[in-house]
C-alpha cells in the first residue's frame, strides 16, 4: 500500500484542483480521497493518477497549454492588460508595421481580414490604409473583440469591425482580398484544413500573408513551437496555395505571401442573414 507523505499529497491535491476546477470539483476530490483510504487496493492507482495529473499541470503552467498537431494553443484573456504589451511603441522598431502594410500594396477599397487581431495593432493601421474598404479583426477571445470594437469606435474607424471567430473557422461575413496572419500561425490547430477552408472566404485574386517568428531569434514563442518558412510553405501548398512573395526586411520574422493556386475553391455563398 502506498500513502503519499502529507507534503506530497498537498502538492498533488493542488495540481488536481487546477485540473478539475478549484471549487466546482473540490467535493468530488474529497469523496474520492475518502473512498481510496477505505479501499487499500485503490491507493496505488490513486497515487499514480495524481502524479500523472501533476505532470500534466506542470506542462500547462509553462503558459502555452497542450500542443496539438504542432500548434501552440494559448489564451489571451484580459485585453486591457495585453494591450500594454501588444501596443508597446517599442514594438514598431522590429515589427515595422508601416513597411509591412506598404509591402501589401492594398488598394483603398480593399477588404482585409486580420486573423488573431487581438487589440488591433495591425487592424487599426489596416483600416486607415483602406479608407474606402473594410477590415475585419478576427479573434477567438471575446474580450479581444470587445476591446477592438470599442477602440474602432473611439478612433473613428467605421470601416473596422471585430469578429468573434472559432478555432476552426474565422467566421468572415464576406469574401476578402487579403488575410493577414501576424504572430498567430503557430497557434492555429489543424492548419492545413483551416487554410483549405479559408479559400472559401477569399476573392478569386485573394492573398494570404503570414508573418511569424523565425527559429533562433531572441523574441517570440518557445523554440519548439516555432515553424520554419519551409514548413509553412509545405502546409499552405497542401491547402491549395502557391507562394507568391518571400519578403525579407523583418529582422526576427519571415513574411510570406501566398496566392490561391489556379483551380482552387471559390468564395462560399452564405445564405441570407447567416453571419
Amino acid at each position: 500500500m502506498i500513502t503519499p507523505m502529507p507534503q506530497v499529497r498537498r502538492l498533488l491535491h493542488m495540481s488536481l484542483f487546477r485540473t478539475l476546477g478549484r471549487r466546482k470539483n473540490a467535493r468530488l476530490l474529497l469523496c474520492l480521497e475518502v473512498f481510496v483510504q477505505q479501499c487499500p487496493p485503490f491507493r496505488l492507482a490513486w497515487a499514480t493518477l495524481m502524479l500523472l495529473t501533476m505532470s500534466a499541470c506542470a506542462h500547462s503552467d509553462q503558459g502555452h497549454g497542450l500542443a496539438h498537431h504542432g500548434s501552440m494553443p494559448h489564451r489571451f484573456e484580459n485585453a486591457d492588460a495585453w494591450a500594454k504589451k501588444f501596443e508597446d511603441p517599442a514594438r514598431d522598431a522590429w515589427q515595422k508595421p508601416e513597411d509591412v502594410i506598404a509591402a501589401l500594396a492594398l488598394p483603398q477599397e480593399a477588404k482585409v481580414a486580420d486573423l488573431g487581431s487581438a487589440t488591433g495593432y495591425f487592424a487599426v493601421r489596416l483600416a486607415r490604409a483602406v479608407p474606402k474598404g473594410r477590415v475585419y479583426g478576427v479573434d477567438i477571445e471575446l474580450d479581444m473583440t470587445r476591446y477592438l470594437n470599442e477602440r474602432a469606435q473611439r478612433e473613428g474607424l467605421g470601416n473596422l469591425t471585430a469578429i468573434l471567430g472559432e478555432p476552426a473557422d474565422p467566421k468572415l461575413p464576406e469574401p476578402v482580398d487579403l488575410v493577414l496572419v501576424v504572430n498567430t500561425y503557430h497557434h492555429i490547430q489543424e492548419r492545413t484544413a483551416y487554410f483549405r477552408q479559408l479559400l472559401g472566404s477569399l476573392n478569386p485574386s485573394g492573398r494570404v500573408a503570414i508573418i511569424d517568428f523565425r527559429k533562433g531569434q531572441p523574441m517570440g514563442p518557445p523554440e519548439k513551437h516555432r515553424l520554419t518558412p519551409e514548413q509553412v510553405r509545405e502546409e499552405l501548398d497542401a491547402a491549395g496555395y502557391s507562394l507568391a512573395e518571400d519578403i525579407r526586411f523583418l529582422p526576427n520574422q519571415y513574411f510570406l505571401i501566398f496566392a490561391r493556386r489556379p483551380g482552387g475553391q471559390g468564395p462560399v455563398e452564405r445564405p441570407s442573414g447567416e453571419p
